[in-house]
């Protein structure tokens, strides 16, 4: 037991360290140290009146509390250097992110203007196709009209030239019926005047026969 209290005489939370793989955590950087000196404490307690061992258990007993304590403490710390290191990690990444989050708002946005420019393109190339469209399906309609306009001209003066051969053998054939009409009447009155240049001849004989 006295080999025991040599080892320890005393402890500070300053001086303890609890070393992890790779880390090793200490006490805050404002180097408070706290001295708890076993020697006292056993004497306290034997003039409280416990026995020595009994004094000894105890001051084993808190002892082992305080570095259970320290150490549950301890291993929750880290260093300055590291906490800054933190820090410094974290903002590089988020001016990474920032400047990932501007590049990708700059593509995007070039890419809705590259797109906008390319539905312009074929906004016009499809207005300009519509009006091509347009001005060939009323070229189309105007030479249509025209060839209608043309074939009923031609209907109507092919219709007028009949008409006007219908009236001309209408014509030739009234001008034929007045000459066979007039040769008719001369032919009578010549049949009528020798018939009676006959009666009056027969007419004159019989009366002559009779005186």
């Amino acid at each position: 037991m006295a080999a025991r209290l040599a080892l320890r005489p005393t402890l500070s939370t300053s001086n303890i360290a609890t070393r992890i793989p790779g880390r090793t955590f200490s006490s805050s950087a404002s180097r408070l140290d706290f001295h708890f000196d076993t020697h006292h404490f056993v004497q306290r307690l034997e003039r409280e009146g416990l026995t020595r061992p009994q004094a000894e258990g105890i001051m084993n007993a808190m002892a082992d509390v305080i570095d259970e304590s320290v150490r549950n403490m301890t291993s929750n710390m880290v260093t300055k250097a590291e906490q800054e290191k933190h820090q410094y990690t974290q903002q590089v990444d988020i001016a990474q992110i920032k400047s990932e989050l501007q590049l990708m708002e700059k593509n995007d946005l070039a890419m809705l203007k590259a797109e906008n420019d390319r539905l312009q393109t074929d906004m016009e190339k499809l207005k300009q196709r519509l009006r091509q469209e347009i001005t060939r399906t009323q070229d189309g309609v105007r030479l249509d009209l025209n060839l209608e306009k043309g074939r009923m001209r031609e209907e109507s003066s092919g219709q007028e030239l009949k008409i006007k051969e219908v009236d001309t053998r209408i014509e030739q054939e009234i001008a034929n019926l007045r000459t066979a009409i007039q040769v008719s009447k001369a032919t009578t009155l010549q049949y009528l005047v020798g018939f009676v240049t006959g009666c009056s001849a027969l007419l004159m004989a019989y009366l002559r026969f009779r005186m």
